[in-house]
């Protein structure tokens, strides 16, 4: 169940970003344990002008292949968190080609009545999840 987006310097083609969004998605299911299709991913693409993603001067410098990843989910754990953050670089530099250093990640926690997946109920709360 997280909601996972993605924004990146627009140009990939529609293979990249399906291996993109695939590779992303193995990490979250083996970091938190969510089924398989627990998948909810939104792509925004920008002009690289509309990018500026530096490093808060940890020294390294990031290409056009620059990918943030905002992950909006109930609360993981600090191992389930850094899991995924080592899992994501993993799948994303073995199917994707990507350098370490391109990919950033935020994750924001809420809760279970923040969730509706459909129908105006909140699934969390009514038991149906």
């Amino acid at each position: 169940m997280p909601l996972v987006r993605f924004d990146l310097i627009e140009g990939r083609d529609k293979d990249a970003l399906k291996q993109l969004l695939d590779a992303a998605h193995r990490a979250v299911i083996n970091a938190f344990g969510v089924p398989e299709r627990d998948r909810y991913q939104i792509v925004n693409q920008h002009p690289a002008h509309e990018l500026i993603i530096e490093d808060t001067g940890l020294g390294f410098e990031r290409s056009r292949k620059l990918v943030i990843v905002s992950v909006t989910s109930t609360q993981r754990s600090d191992k389930q968190k850094k899991e995924f953050y080592k899992l994501l670089v993993k799948e994303l530099e073995e199917s994707c080609d990507m350098e370490p250093n391109d990919i950033m990640v935020s994750i924001v926690t809420n809760g279970a009545a923040d969730w509706s997946f459909g129908f105006g109920e909140a699934q969390f709360l009514t038991g149906k999840l």
